[in-house]
């Protein structure tokens, strides 16, 4: 199992790469435009990524900032949300290597954000929802490059599993 969520945590910040070359290509005006995506614009969805991993890391860790909001935006501008998104999936990466099968194979609670409430809730299952997560709102951050007339960005897990980044895990 260990070697599963490895390989979602190296997925993960490959992925994020990508998107954040992608971004880097915006200008600052359609960085923050407001296409009508869930979060609005590439700014609202990649810092929503970064929060809600922040919010999941502090209840796996008990570490760490934990934002109050879903919607909160820690960065307007590119270089300074790049620089936190790629220490938090190095965060990631040595967290998840830091797992033995035991703990995988536990539980864990936490107080959730939208309602306050505690959930007990084993963490294995927790973590496909995590890196889910964030494979999800990629996919809303690729089609506003779409939507703002860049290139496609592929992002299949294959593609990684092929890569030399994700050559262990094929």
């Amino acid at each position: 199992m260990k070697q599963h969520f490895m390989m979602f945590a190296g997925y993960n910040q490959w992925a994020n790469s990508r998107i954040y070359d992608a971004a880097a290509d915006l200008g600052e005006d359609e960085f923050g435009r407001n296409v009508g995506a869930f979060f609005g614009s590439m700014m609202g969805t990649l810092n929503h990524i970064l929060t809600a991993d922040r919010i999941w890391m502090r209840r796996f860790t008990g570490e760490g900032d934990a934002p109050a909001r879903l919607d909160m935006i820690l960065h307007s501008a590119l270089p300074g949300l790049r620089l936190a998104r790629e220490a938090e999936d190095k965060r990631i990466i040595d967290w998840i290597g830091s797992l033995s099968e035991k703990a995988l194979s536990g539980r864990f609670s936490y107080m959730t954000v939208s309602d306050m409430r505690t959930v007990s809730q084993r963490l294995a299952p927790a973590l496909d929802h995590f890196f889910n997560h964030q494979t999800h709102h990629r996919g809303q951050a690729h089609a506003i490059l779409t939507i703002l007339g860049r290139p496609s960005v592929p992002l299949d897990l294959t593609q990684f599993q092929r890569s030399e980044e994700g050559r262990p895990f094929a």
